[in-house]
């Protein structure tokens, strides 16, 4: 941070955002130019892997995929106050368990590591010292409780919160002075009244006036962790990231992105913001939905095909929707250039039914088939283990057998170990009140059965 406070007192430092104009954006994909097709999911690891983040990852992977580039994990973990334990790792492995692994991640490693934000820092601190140097930049003084009281100003006035830019036109020596008793304070990014406008590969061209609407957005915090906005765009230049592809929540942020690619003179990936994935009655999904996150799925016994089959039919980006895709089919049918700017509404109460339709076609592969018999086995020891009368249900051959004879009528291999199915693994046990309701003569049968066992 000091490096980077010593260039404001420099003389001679110009007021103004240098860098090149962006220019006009060609409408094709821009994957014919011969340049790698590098994409990136970027999650924050303050939740586990839920549906949403599984569909921005899939739309990445196929898009990389369909073109023989390379998909990316990259974990924007520079919130330190907001981080999950375990959600890290969870994420990166519930993409494997979904088979659409990262080509580099902070696990697999790569050649534009690391791919942790908070192991970046020295890239952060290299990028903000250029926008003060230009003078895209500036420092921040206002304490935190000057700040809430801007916001809570504008509540009661009903306007939309923004930030005033007092700062932004502080003398060198107001600046000088200031530093003396407050070293490390947030810088912020000056936005420029005329953001460029950009072709989106899903929702056309835009244009967004953010200075109009917005206050000068913090791009470095005290602590010298960055905030979104700088990262992203730093990220993705030197990760070499050529299309972008996120949810339609960050389409107005992205002008901001834009001015500082501007800003830094850097060449700007394609932007491709996907349309929401809801639930069925439109609203939002949500982390507090217990149920939709993948670790749950997979606890149920859902299969992962299922799971990309029922996400993509929902929404759009292929020739048709239809049932049963597997990875390879998505990968072959999957084209950007059909992408609305619909919301998706996803129905989970169909999940079964695409279950079970991607179970039997495990079932009829020999080799995927022997597998289920050996989860199915798991299942059944773990579901009744001392219940077993005899071990022999256990048997490859036998398992097997129920397996193809009751495909059809299950969605989870774990439905054979419900109680309506137990009747496969276990003896029925009846009470004699059972057996009283049933017959009068039960003290008869019951002789009858036993004779017949010791036979």
């Amino acid at each position: 941070m000091a490096v980077l406070l010593r260039t404001l007192l420099q003389p001679g430092r110009p007021p103004g955002v240098l860098g090149r104009s962006l220019g006009r954006r060609e409408a094709s994909l821009g994957t014919g130019s011969g340049a790698a097709v590098r994409v990136r999911f970027a999650p924050s690891p303050t939740g586990f892997l839920h549906l949403g983040g599984l569909r921005t990852a899939l739309y990445n992977y196929l898009f990389a995929k369909k073109h023989g580039g390379s998909f990316i994990l990259r974990l924007e973990d520079t919130d330190q106050t907001r981080l999950v334990p375990g959600a890290a790792d969870n994420i990166e492995h519930m993409l494997e368990w979904a088979g659409i692994p990262p080509d580099e991640s902070p696990h697999r490693g790569g050649p534009r590591g690391p791919y942790l934000q908070s192991q970046r820092l020295e890239l952060y601190a290299q990028a903000t010292e250029a926008l003060l140097k230009t003078g895209a930049a500036y420092p921040c003084f206002c304490s935190s409780q000057r700040l809430e009281l801007l916001k809570k100003e504008a509540l009661r006035s009903r306007q939309i919160p923004r930030y005033d830019n007092r700062c932004r036109n502080l003398s060198q020596r107001q600046v000088a002075e200031k530093l003396a008793k407050d070293p490390k304070p947030a810088i912020r990014f000056r936005l420029e009244e005329e953001a460029p406008a950009f072709q989106d590969l899903v929702y056309g061209w835009n244009r967004h006036e953010v200075a109009s609407v917005e206050g000068d957005p913090v791009i470095l915090k005290s602590d010298g962790f960055p905030t979104y906005h700088l990262a992203c765009v730093v990220d993705d230049h030197h990760m070499g990231i050529s299309h972008v592809l996120r949810g339609s929540e960050w389409l107005v942020s992205t002008a901001k992105h834009l001015l500082l690619y501007q800003a830094l003179g850097w060449p700007p990936p394609r932007f491709a913001h996907l349309p929401l994935l809801l639930n069925r009655d439109g609203s939002k999904l949500s982390k507090r939905q217990g149920d939709i996150f993948l670790e749950s799925f997979a606890a149920a016994g859902f299969l992962p095909d299922a799971l990309l089959d029922i996400i993509t039919n929902c929404g759009s980006g292929f020739p048709e929707n239809q049932m049963g895709r597997t990875l390879p089919e998505l990968v072959a049918q999957f084209d950007l250039t059909r992408i609305t700017c619909h919301s998706a509404l996803l129905d989970l109460e169909k999940l079964p039914e695409f279950n079970r339709l991607h179970l039997r076609r495990l079932v009829s592969n020999e080799t995927q088939r022997r597998q289920l018999v050996e989860k199915l086995q798991l299942l059944v020891e773990e579901a009744f283990g001392s219940q077993l009368p005899d071990r022999a249900v256990l048997d490859p051959a036998y398992v097997e057998r129920i397996i193809l004879l009751r495909q059809g009528h299950i969605c989870r291999l774990q439905d054979l170990v419900s109680p309506a199915h137990s009747f496969l693994w276990t003896r029925p046990a009846v009470g004699r009140t059972q057996l009283g309701a049933i017959s009068e003569q039960v003290d008869v049968i019951a002789k009858r059965v036993l004779s017949k066992d010791r036979l």
